[in-house]
C-alpha cells in the first residue's frame, strides 16, 4: 500500500509539475509580443491568388495595423483568421503563436474550377468546387474550361447552387478531377434544352455530352473513340460526336 501510494504522489507531482510549466510557458508566450509573422500558402506555387505577401497585408490591413511588436491572445488571434477566411480566395485558415513568440498564419487556398463567360469579359468570374463564384484577380489567370449557354449568354453566378445547377457542378468537378480531361476540355456550352457540349483542346469534333448524367459512363465512351478513331482515320475525320446515348457513339 505504501509503495502504492508513493507511486500515485509521485505521478501526482509529476503531472503539477508538467501543469504548472505549460501555464508557465503560456504566460511567457502571451507575454512576448511578436517577433516574426510565419506565412504558409498551401499550393501557393500551383496557384498564385493570393500570395504570403497578400496574407501578411490581410492580417496587418496593408501595413495601417502592424502585427509584429504586438501581443495578440485568443480574442485578438480569431480576428485576424476571420479576416483571412474572408478573402475570397482562401477557403480555410488558422492563426496562432508558437513558444517563440512568431505569429503563424497558415492558409489554405481556394481553387478555381471553370470561368463563366459573360459578353463583357470584365463580368467573368470564376466558380470553385463547391459551387460558389470567385472574382477574377488580377494576379493570376486560372487555366481552367470557360462555361457559358450555347449561342451566347451567361451563366449567372448563383447557378451551381441550386439543385439542378448541382448537377451541372458534377460535371465540373469530373473534369477537375481528372488530368487528362482538365487538359482536353476547353469550352463547355449548357444548350437551351438542358444538354451539355464543348470543345477540345486537340482536336475540332464538338462532344455532344446530353444532359449532366451517367457522367463517367460517357467519358469512357469518349476515351474509347479517342483510342481507335484518330489513331486510325485522323483527328479531323469527324467534327461531331455523340456520347449521350446508351452504349452508342455517333460520329459524324
Amino acid at each position: 500500500m505504501n509503495k502504492t501510494l508513493r507511486n500515485v504522489l509521485f505521478t501526482a507531482l509529476c503531472l503539477l509539475v508538467l501543469g504548472a510549466l505549460g501555464v508557465f510557458a503560456a504566460l511567457r508566450q502571451h507575454q512576448r509580443p511578436v517577433d516574426e509573422v510565419v506565412v504558409n500558402v498551401q499550393d501557393e506555387f500551383d496557384n498564385y491568388f493570393i500570395s504570403g505577401r497578400g496574407v501578411t497585408a490581410l492580417l496587418t490591413k496593408g501595413g495601417r495595423e502592424p502585427v509584429v511588436g504586438t501581443r495578440p491572445e485568443g480574442p485578438r488571434l480569431r480576428e485576424l483568421e476571420a479576416r483571412l477566411k474572408a478573402h475570397p480566395f482562401v477557403k480555410d485558415a488558422q492563426v496562432y503563436r508558437d513558444l517563440a513568440g512568431n505569429l503563424h498564419a497558415d492558409v489554405r487556398q481556394n481553387r478555381p474550377i471553370a470561368r463563366l463567360i459573360h459578353a463583357d469579359a470584365r463580368l467573368d468570374s470564376y466558380v470553385d468546387a463547391d459551387g460558389r463564384a470567385l472574382p477574377l484577380s488580377p494576379l493570376y489567370t486560372a487555366r481552367v474550361a470557360t462555361v457559358a449557354r450555347a449561342g451566347g449568354g451567361a451563366l449567372p453566378g448563383a447557378f451551381f447552387q441550386d439543385s439542378t445547377g448541382r448537377r451541372y457542378l458534377e460535371f465540373l468537378r469530373y473534369v477537375d478531377e481528372h488530368p487528362f480531361w482538365r487538359a482536353q476540355v476547353a469550352e463547355v456550352f449548357v444548350e437551351p434544352g438542358g444538354k451539355l457540349s464543348f470543345t477540345q483542346q486537340i482536336g475540332d469534333q464538338r462532344i455532344e455530352f446530353g444532359p449532366p448524367a451517367d457522367i463517367s459512363d460517357k467519358f469512357a465512351k469518349l476515351m474509347v473513340f479517342y483510342r481507335q478513331i484518330p489513331s486510325v482515320l485522323g483527328w479531323d475525320t469527324y467534327h461531331r460526336v455523340n456520347v449521350e446515348y446508351q452504349n452508342q457513339i455517333i460520329c459524324e
